[in-house]
């Protein structure tokens, strides 16, 4: 391969990697590795500048720019900082510095590096007014709804010496006994593990949702304070000011002043990181006094002043006893090895999942193999390896099962996809009892009694088959059963009877289609509002609810013409559960909207921006990304930006508070007025609805646009 091939091979690589890590939240390699390529590539383009691109992986950070939220320019670029892996690279870097300052006096402040997810705050005059993620380093994505949910952050500072204006940044972060409870729910679901906290604190920074975010509880650390007015002139005493005005910042940080300080910090936080709540992958180093680091300035992507010095992963070697292979709720076939208890980050690990037949494969594990396990500051352990040294001579190849291990039914493997699954959905133990404990779950039905034991319990006593059969139960059903009691019994019984009244969508979710999870159920329930309306759709109109792809369609259609699950639903039927929207909620949508073409921009109180689009989209009303002459009206939160704002004037199309929109779309009656609507500036739109015009159905929100525009 010749160097322009090789020097392409790595770019390609690069930005797939970037996109894996950034965007889906999926990284495919370790961080070393990537760094590994990276500089490999920085290498090659440094000795052959005739192959200089400007949108090379080199020339950028890689971005976490997502659709659904504002991006914004930040006011200072945020950098990303060049890797070490080893004490004697940061001497190195140590004795860089000593060069470059001539001999002056420095010191050197150390810090946890946390491993989540950056962000950028903007406070003025004490108030938190925007939220940023770093994105490309240039431009990122606004999450300031979502960043208000985070209780360790401060909306209003105490009081203090802090400038009137100033940036602070820090890492999103999600504790390890969140990120325990959240894969503990997702793995219940089947839906694909967090490989960590930093990708599940990515993750859930970006949902619609605020109120999700907020469950989740995140939590923050903050590292660097910027302002034309700093408090001091130096990064330690900075952060020490910011910690006195509410911020969390880190009491590992530490004020170094030999390269035998940083060895000795590098050496006790290797050990004792494992006793911290949250995640770190490593530790900083900065030059502590702001002139300098000015004077030390930057490189294309990283400042002079500071590096990263990255732990090595916690790894171990074992022996893998087993290759177990399990069946869960939707059929799928997850291999695990099991293997003899190694201490790893301070836990016992005995089993690790091996995930699919691909991994199998490519890990090429042989019965009775020592296997490399890793944490890395992850908590769900990982086979990274094997230690083909230690293998026994004529050891057999683990194969993946051919049928499935409880019911022996030959596993099916759809085009495109990795995993194996048993078709038995009506035969197979686990894949009915997983339906029914998924069925009676919190956040799905709610029957209060049957969890996993009792699912088991059910099914072997033959009185409960399929979700249907719960509602024929009895008390006299349940009484003569294993370690069921009289209370027992009613209080399952009641959860049944209740049950009839959680609203469709939960339904929706319950009935456990495949990959129509919780927020896709919703989504499904408020436009198409009944089960009826869904089972009569076309391949092509399931399609054409927004967010359900061509996948989750032909799952959905599929689902609704088995045999066994439409007998199911019939049951459900008679069961008087609830397969429609509601009335109330009937009564919220209507056509205010019809014909409109909607931006919706900034932050809001009474509802999130996902649900402001479901309310859009149940008016008649169509969501659009950016503005033009096209656009109807600017839905406008707080924070707006100013770029919308400039555009909007431009064009001379209305921005519409979320008050004045939720009393456009509520339909007033005849002897009702709409307050006097005024843009931000003050300037008046039209000083009131006509009553004869106030009338959804006919045109007065057209001629009350028409004259915002006069």
């Amino acid at each position: 391969m010749d160097i322009k091939e090789r020097i392409d091979t790595l770019r390609r690589e690069l930005n797939e990697h970037n996109h894996n890590y950034y965007v889906l939240n999926m990284p495919t390699i370790s961080d070393r590795e990537f760094d590994i390529k990276m500089k490999e590539l920085e290498a090659l383009e440094r000795e052959h500048p005739e192959y200089y691109d400007e949108l090379s992986p080199t020339q950028r950070v890689g971005s976490d720019l997502t659709k659904g939220f504002e991006h914004v320019t930040h006011e200072r670029p945020m950098m990303s900082l060049a890797n070490t892996y080893s004490i004697g690279e940061v001497d190195e870097w140590g004795a860089r510095m000593d060069r470059a300052l001539e001999g002056e006096e420095y010191n050197i402040v150390g810090e946890l590096k946390f491993d989540g997810t950056s962000i950028s705050l903007i406070y003025r005059h004490g108030r938190l007014v925007r939220a940023v993620t770093r994105g490309d380093g240039t431009q990122g994505d606004d999450v300031t709804a979502n960043i208000k949910t985070i209780k360790s952050i401060p909306l209003q500072l105490m009081p203090g010496d802090w400038p009137d204006d100033f940036e602070i940044r820090g890492e999103i972060l999600m504790p390890w006994e969140v990120f325990e409870q959240l894969n503990k729910e997702r793995a219940y679901n089947e839906e694909p593990l967090f490989a960590n906290p930093r990708n599940a604190a990515s993750g859930t920074l970006k949902m619609q949702d605020s109120r999700e975010v907020a469950r989740r509880r995140l939590d923050a650390r903050f590292y660097y304070l910027l302002s034309d007015n700093l408090p001091c002139d130096n990064h330690y005493d900075n952060m020490q000011a910011a910690a006195r005005w509410g911020f969390k910042v880190s009491k590992a940080m530490k004020l170094m002043h030999t390269l035998s300080d940083i060895d000795d910090y590098i050496h006790y936080w290797d050990e004792h990181r494992k006793e911290l709540p949250v995640a770190t992958d490593g530790l900083v180093f900065k030059i502590n006094n702001i002139r300098q680091q000015v004077s030390l300035g930057y490189r294309a992507k990283s400042p002079r002043w500071a590096v990263a010095f990255k732990f090595n992963p916690e790894r171990a070697c074992t022996p893998l006893r087993f290759v177990s292979f399990e069946t869960g709720r939707m059929g799928i076939v997850t291999p695990v090895a099991n293997l003899e208890p190694v201490q790893l980050s301070g836990t016992i690990v005995k089993r690790a999942s091996l995930h699919n037949e691909d991994i199998m494969v490519d890990l090429d594990i042989h019965e009775g193999d020592s296997l490399y396990v890793e944490k890395a500051g992850e908590i769900i352990p990982q086979i990274t390896g094997v230690d083909t040294t230690q293998r026994k001579p004529g050891a057999a190849k683990v194969e993946f099962v051919k049928t499935c291990p409880v019911c022996g039914t030959p596993l099916k493997r759809a085009e495109g996809e990795s995993a194996w699954y048993c078709p038995n959905k009506e035969g197979c133990r686990p894949q009915i009892t997983g339906k029914i404990e998924h069925f009676c779950a919190r956040r799905m039905m709610d029957i209060d009694g049957i969890g996993e034991e009792t699912a088991e319990l059910l099914y072997a006593a033959g009185l409960v088959r399929r979700i249907g059969d719960l509602y024929h139960l009895k008390e006299s059903d349940l009484a003569g059963l294993e370690r069921m009691g009289e209370k027992m019994a009613q209080r399952i019984i009641k959860g049944i009877d209740e049950s009839r009244q959680v609203p469709f969508e939960r339904v929706l979710y319950a009935l456990s289609i495949p990959n129509v999870g919780e927020t896709t159920a919703k989504r499904i329930a408020r436009v198409v509002k009944s089960l009826d309306a869904l089972e009569a759709m076309s391949l092509e109109e399931l399609t054409a609810i927004p967010d359900v792809g061509p996948i989750i369609a032909a799952s959905i259609y599929d689902y609704l013409r088995e045999p066994s699950n439409m007998e199911n639903i019939r049951d459900l039927r008679e069961a008087g559960l609830q397969l429609a929207v509601s009335a109330d909620k009937m009564e919220a949508t209507g056509n205010v909207l019809e014909g409109k073409s909607i931006v919706i921009s900034g932050t809001f109180a009474r509802h999130s921006r996902d649900e402001y689009k479901d309310i859009i989209m149940a008016q008649g009303g169509k969501n659009v990304g950016s503005i033009s002459k096209k656009t109807s009206f600017v839905l406008a939160g707080e924070n707006m930006g100013p770029a919308k704002r400039e555009k909007c004037q431009q064009l001379n199309i209305p921005m519409i508070s979320e008050e004045e929109f939720l009393a456009m779309i509520s339909a007033p009656a005849e002897d009702e007025r709409v307050e006097d609507a005024k843009t931000s500036e003050g300037e008046e739109r039209i000083d009131s609805v006509p009553a004869e015009d106030a009338n959804p159905n006919e045109d007065w929100m057209d001629e009350w646009i028409n004259g915002w525009k006069k």
